[in-house]
Formats: C-alpha cells, sequence, structure tokens
C-alpha cells in the first residue's frame, strides 16, 4: 500500500487560508471523488501522513468527516477504507439529482435571462470542446460548468445551497460517468436538448430531457459497476 500511495498524483495544497486539518481533507476528499484514491482502498494514516508531508493528526481528522459525509468507511481490524459505489448509493443520489435537475430546468425556463441562455450555449460548445481534449477531469469540469448555469438561472437561494452541499456526493457519480468515454457523444446530444427546450421556454420538454440525461447516467454508471464486479469475481 506504500507503493500504491506512493505512486499517487494528488498533493496537498498549502496556498489555501484554511486550517491545515481542512486542506487535508479536501485534499484526500478530491482524490476520492476523482477516483485517484479508488473504491476499496485503504486509507492508513501513516502513509498518507508521509505522502502529504503532515502529521498523522490532520489526516485521522480528515479520515473521520470523509466518514460522516459517506466517502470513507471503517472496518473492523482494518481501518478507514475508500466507499465502494455501490447501485444502492448511486441510486439514492441519482434520485435526488433527477428530482433537483428537473426542478431547476422548470424554474429556469421562466427566470433565465438573455446573457444566462448565451451563456448556456457556450457551455455546451465548451462541453464539446472539452471532450475532444479526453481528459476527465477537464470534462467533468466543463460539465459542472454548464449545469451551474442553469441552477444559478432558478433565482432560488435555497436551491441553490441545497445542490451546494449535495455537489460533492453527486459529483463522484459524475466523474464515474464522464470516465466512459461511449457515452459523450449522447451527453453532448442531451445537454443540446436542455438548451433548445429551455431557448424556446418549453418547461416540459427541458423537464423530460433533463430526466433522461440522468437516467442515462444512472445505466451507464450500472454497467460499470457491474463489469467491475465481473472483474472482481
Amino acid at each position: 500500500m506504500q507503493d500504491s500511495l506512493q505512486s499517487k498524483n494528488f498533493r496537498i495544497n498549502m496556498d489555501e487560508f484554511l486550517p491545515l486539518r481542512d486542506v487535508v481533507f479536501n485534499t484526500l476528499r478530491q482524490a476520492i471523488l476523482t477516483g485517484e484514491l479508488k473504491p476499496g482502498e485503504r486509507l492508513m494514516e501513516i502513509h498518507l501522513a508521509n505522502k502529504l508531508g503532515v502529521s498523522r493528526t490532520p489526516i485521522r481528522e480528515a479520515i473521520h468527516k470523509l466518514e460522516l459525509e459517506g466517502l470513507v468507511i471503517m472496518i473492523p481490524r482494518r481501518g478507514a477504507e475508500v466507499a465502494q459505489i455501490t447501485e444502492k448509493s448511486m441510486s439514492d443520489v441519482l434520485e435526488v439529482r433527477r428530482a433537483v435537475d428537473a426542478l431547476c430546468v422548470e424554474l429556469a425556463c421562466d427566470r433565465i435571462c438573455d446573457e444566462e441562455l448565451d451563456a448556456l450555449k457556450k457551455a455546451c460548445d465548451n462541453f464539446e470542446e472539452a471532450v475532444k481534449t479526453k481528459d476527465v477531469k477537464v470534462i467533468a469540469q466543463a460539465d459542472v460548468d454548464l449545469h451551474d448555469i442553469i441552477v444559478q438561472a432558478t433565482r432560488n437561494q435555497r436551491l441553490v445551497q441545497l445542490i451546494n452541499n449535495l455537489s460533492e456526493q453527486m459529483y463522484r457519480y459524475r466523474f464515474e460517468y464522464i470516465k466512459d468515454f461511449s457515452q459523450h457523444d449522447k451527453v453532448i446530444e442531451e445537454h443540446r436538448k436542455i438548451y433548445e427546450s429551455m431557448r424556446v421556454k418549453d418547461k416540459e420538454a427541458a423537464t423530460e430531457a433533463a430526466k433522461t440525461h440522468i437516467d442515462n447516467q444512472k445505466k451507464a454508471i450500472i454497467r460499470q459497476i457491474q463489469l467491475e464486479r465481473q472483474k472482481n469475481a
């Protein structure tokens, strides 16, 4: 495991104006969300401390916070492990996202301004360009940027706050979906459908497009989970 951790690319960012425990927490959380630390991987305090150049105390505190978020589980006699991506956990998260995204596009259809529509169209273009890079992190960020425009266009601060609170959990499954390169053309098409429906203020079509977007994401992730299960059988 020590060799495995040493080969990881994640690094601590000491430029943040945060307590060390929060910097370590953010670093480890990002490594989990992007798959740098993989499901089932053990999080050994001393090895992580050596890797990040910190003491074991902020590592221990970060692992505890990650456990509370559901990204880490504690296994008797083994310690901390990155939580597995299961069909149940994925389904729970995407059920929430499906309902929230549908609400967002419905509200945004009535409230989005011309400048935001232009920004949404550009975000669709940017996502298509990001796909060409084959860089999963770049593609995932372009996807986040696109959906953020719709969320802000709702003009509902409670809804924005709710989505921000769920964003990290949602990002993990978004990242899993984006890693499936065979789905990228479909995602581009779905984004365009959402944009075109919102442009003409067709709330029903926009809502259905948003739901279909999440339904297809769920199917793709289930396929990946099943393939991973077969490989490990």
